[in-house]
């Protein structure tokens, strides 16, 4: 039965109960670190250009509860089988279809995120130093490359030295957003006012784009990818317990904290100083970093403390993409094609492609939705996980072209319309094709791991 399985799962084994540890100094701060992050903080305060400061916190609420739901499957599958989302998911995608879902889409994505930090943290740097440099221009292409593949290279030569600074270095950004919520507090009063006057703000407006389906998107479109890689944090957690607990704090209250602060940030310096307006309908980066420029006395150090935030986020981003291509195709060097996928993000980064929060939280929701549902459908059908799926899992891939279609409506320019609940729609939809799929003979048997 070897020679059925791909070498992916030929060499898989299991994370033994003994390298195990609790949540706490694993899943949870490895969860917690992904929220406590720019993009994120930043796409959440873009979701005010859609309504009010409580709308907006209403849907931040419930996309940080619909994240912990999307986690739970994932983190269940790793927890019992000690084995990766490429494992675990090789039973809703098939031995061979695995490869390409979750496998191949999740490097190439991890390419997007590497190209967003990479922006994010030129963009800081640019502000630390007082450039007016923007996407395009020769400065901002010579900084961003620098960082992009220094951090490439660290990610694929020092990985460990990553994995040691990643679990303090995002307490940094954390205490700074805390210190410019609450410093532009007085300002979250006026900005229903502010905001009521702004004409363009209100044309910009999608189909049902209210604010708190606009937050409830931004926060399930980030963490989609993070949601579906459940399993590979919870291959180390020793308990079921481990893999609640780590969700809950790591996840939906870290994604409440860091999501009210910079709301909290945006919403008050958009009070404070109206010609702020216009940012929050041209651009999510635009607006998070003139809202953290209203902090006065302190904007140049907590533009630098974003940049270090930035450190370990890139690396990670360039390694896992690499990772995630030499796992699927073993022939492939692992460390020259982090290099490549760090070049591939700098491109993206330069060019401002990667500027577009919402337009890549959508991409990722769209993909990942899907495929999160079909992997709950297939968990609830087969109490478990019963092992590989021979082949490809038709059902798996008809699911996932249903969700995708749904999801994407969003990001297509002059074909869909934006609604707000795309990526929680793109999951509704995989999880019952799948099951519609399935009950028509669409999955194939499953095969045994040697291992």
């Amino acid at each position: 039965m070897s020679n059925v399985l791909p070498s992916y799962l030929k060499e898989a084994s299991p994370n033994s109960m003994e390298n195990r540890a609790p949540w706490y100094k694993n899943t949870a701060p490895s969860y917690a670190g992904i929220f406590i992050s720019v993009p994120f903080m930043a796409g959440m305060a873009g979701a005010l250009a859609y309504g009010s400061v409580n709308a907006a916190v209403i849907g931040l609420i419930l996309g940080s509860l619909f994240c912990f739901l999307i986690y739970y499957v994932p983190g269940i599958l790793g927890f019992k089988t000690g084995m990766p989302l490429y494992v675990v998911g090789s039973s809703t995608f098939g031995t061979k279809g695995g490869i390409l879902m979750p496998g191949l889409l999740m490097g190439v994505l991890q390419i997007g995120w590497h190209a967003v930090f990479t922006f994010t943290a030129t963009s800081f740097f640019m502000k630390a130093i007082g450039s007016n440099a923007e996407a395009g221009s020769l400065l901002f292409w010579i900084v961003a490359a620098v960082w992009g593949l220094i951090l490439a290279f660290v990610g694929a030569t020092g990985i460990g030295l990553l994995g040691a600074i990643s679990s303090w270095v995002p307490l940094a950004p954390l205490i700074v957003i805390i210190i410019a919520g609450f410093s532009n507090l007085d300002g979250i009063s006026k900005f229903s006012d502010v905001m009521s006057g702004f004409n363009s703000f209100g044309s910009a407006v999608p189909v049902m784009g209210i604010a708190a389906f606009a937050a409830f998107q931004s926060a399930a479109g980030f963490f989609a990818t993070a949601g579906a890689a459940g399993a590979d944090f919870t291959c180390n957690s020793r308990s079921e317990k481990d893999v609640v607990m780590g969700g809950l704090v790591g996840i939906t209250i870290a994604a409440l904290v860091a999501g009210i602060f910079g709301i909290m940030t945006m919403a008050g310096a958009i009070g404070n100083n109206p010609e702020l307006a216009v940012h929050a309908g041209s651009g999510t980066f635009a607006a998070f970093i003139e809202s953290i420029g209203t902090v006065s006395g302190l904007s140049k150090i907590m533009y630098w403390v974003f940049v270090i935030a930035c450190v370990c986020p890139t690396g990670f981003c360039a390694f896992l993409a690499a990772n995630a291509f030499a796992t699927m195709f073993p022939k492939i060097p692992s460390k020259p094609m982090t290099l490549v996928s760090g070049g591939i993000g700098v491109v993206l980064a330069a060019t401002g492609l990667a500027a577009n929060l919402v337009g890549f939280f959508g991409i990722i929701g769209a993909s990942f939705g899907p495929i999160l549902g079909a992997m709950f459908a297939d968990y609830i059908r087969s109490r478990g996980w019963n092992g590989p799926r021979e082949g490809v899992n038709w059902a798996g891939y008809i699911a996932w072209a249903c969700g995708f279609v749904v999801g994407i409506l969003g990001v297509i320019p002059g074909i869909g319309f934006a609604y707000g609940l795309e990526t929680l729609m793109s999951f509704i939809v995989g999880f019952a094709v799948y099951l519609l799929a399935a009950g028509m003979g669409c999955e194939p048997k499953t095969v045994p791991l040697e291992n």
